[in-house]
């Protein structure tokens, strides 16, 4: 890989497997990518033509076709670098008690 390439995005199609339940229990949804492509910080993942609803009680499983962008060089560095600061954001819950008495 030349130094010009990584610094560039390239999009590529991979097979994948989109899965949505929703119930009392739960509300999920997960895209599994059938390659060996692995998704590191900064890339895109466009799933086409997704299905956007599950009936409730249900569980629904749709092969697809996902477009995958990856980021290019300084991409990648900066959406590491921003991640370590969002990151605090989630520890940024409190579970003070609010009734007045």
């Amino acid at each position: 890989m030349s130094l010009l390439s990584s610094l560039r995005r390239q999009t590529f199609e991979a097979p994948c497997i989109v899965e949505i339940e929703r119930s009392a229990e739960t509300f999920e949804a997960h895209v599994v990518i059938d390659s060996e492509y692995d998704i590191r910080p900064g890339d895109e993942v466009l799933v086409q033509n997704p299905p956007t609803d599950a009936p409730f009680g249900e569980r629904i499983v749709v092969r697809r076709v996902a477009t995958i962008t990856r980021a290019g060089l300084p991409e990648r560095v900066w959406t590491r670098f921003a991640g370590n600061f969002e990151l605090g954001e989630l520890y940024d819950v409190s579970f003070t008690d609010r009734r007045t008495l």
